[in-house]
């Protein structure tokens, strides 16, 4: 269920009174769906798991690169993993702060 869904439902509830059995059949969707939003608080919230990066399958070796050599470019980083994608992704990733 979105936000627009689960406000339109409670608008057709508490503004324009009508019953329970009405929304579902007006909206074309299940009545236990009308139940569950009208009994939730608060509105739905979009959750996405985060996708990660590329980057993050060489994370270690970038990680031990700049242990060793701090002030190490990350041009040479990407060099030295064999990193032939997107120079800017690392360059990112190496930009974070370094170790000292």
């Amino acid at each position: 269920m979105d936000v627009e869904g689960w406000a339109e439902i409670r608008r057709l509830h508490q503004v324009e009174q009508r019953p329970n059995r009405a929304i579902p059949r007006q909206l074309e969707i299940s009545r236990n769906t009308v139940r569950r939003t009208l009994n939730r608080e608060v509105a739905p919230e979009y959750q996405r798991e985060p996708w990660g990066s590329i980057v993050d399958a060489v994370e270690l070796q970038v990680r031990e690169l700049l242990q060793q050599f701090p002030e190490m470019p990350a041009t040479v980083i990407a060099e030295r993993i064999g990193w032939s994608r997107f120079y800017a992704v690392v360059w990112r990733r190496v930009r974070e702060p370094r170790p000292t």
